[in-house]
């Protein structure tokens, strides 16, 4: 069993603040995080008033997690262990994202940062840990980097995440790029899934074998702080794979003290 996965990092900000921030007008409806560093991240549900290059939606800053392991190998596929020779077992997963600074109203496609993800394989297990019951150290499934596009683009191929104990089905990502003023800058959060998606999905093998799982998104404590924000839209089928996109807008003006420390 995995526990104290995350511990919740930041605040949310008053809506006023939140519009102070980006200086945005009083409809556009947004929230705001602050991480633990002094660096800003915000939501902005769908707003009109922030699309440019990008139908840009800011985000909310969530924790990192015990299991970050740097390091891992700048690749697309995901799903190969180089150590044990195979490939993660699960329902194939197709993951984009796109990054884009904002300010001033508008967006901007993020070129050449380097977005990080990671998460447990069907049975719960991450890759580069040793844990109670299992080590993986060395091992680098589930666990890869690319640098955004001239659009600001990453794609990942994976499979749809499994579950362990105290925590809701998610996947972890990184991005790191440079502030306002050519500084470090880094921004961590977590992607979430629907759990009418994820019951069907866990039906079948080899999530089965796990057994129910005994944390959903209205449990977890991540997802009770902006999870709804990174909640995927995912398209597709369990024959083909299923397909997933999501836009993070990231706020550079205010990063002027750094990225945080990794724990």
């Amino acid at each position: 069993m995995m526990e104290n996965d995350d511990t919740p990092v930041g605040r949310i900000l008053s809506r006023s603040e939140a519009l102070r921030l980006l200086g945005m007008g009083s409809a556009a409806l947004l929230a705001a995080w602050t991480s633990p560093g002094g660096a800003h991240a915000s939501v902005l549900p769908n707003s009109s008033l922030v699309r440019s290059a990008l139908d840009c939606v800011v985000r909310p800053e969530l924790t990192i997690g015990p299991y970050f392991v740097d390091g891992q190998l700048n690749r697309s596929d995901i799903r190969f262990d180089p150590v044990e020779e195979n490939f993660s077992e699960g329902i194939p997963l197709n993951l984009k994202i796109n990054v884009a600074s904002v300010a001033d109203n508008r967006c901007a496609p993020l070129e050449g940062t380097q977005m990080d993800i990671w998460h447990c394989d069907a049975l719960g297990i991450y890759s580069g840990v040793s844990l109670r019951g299992f080590n993986t150290v060395g091992q680098k499934f589930l666990r890869g980097y690319q640098l955004t596009d001239a659009k600001g683009s990453v794609q990942f191929k994976t499979i749809y995440p499994g579950w362990y104990s105290g925590r809701t089905v998610h996947i972890h990502f990184m991005i790191r790029t440079k502030g306002a003023g050519g500084q470090a800058y880094e921004f961590t959060s977590q992607l979430f899934f629907d759990d009418t998606l994820t019951d069907k999905v866990h039906a079948k093998q080899p999530y089965a074998r796990k057994g129910k799982r005994n944390t959903r998104n209205a449990t977890d404590a991540i997802y009770k702080d902006g999870g709804r924000q990174l909640l995927l839209n995912v398209r597709g089928d369990f024959v083909n794979g299923l397909v997933a996109t999501i836009h993070i807008g990231l706020d550079l003006t205010d990063a002027d003290v750094g990225a945080p420390d990794l724990p």
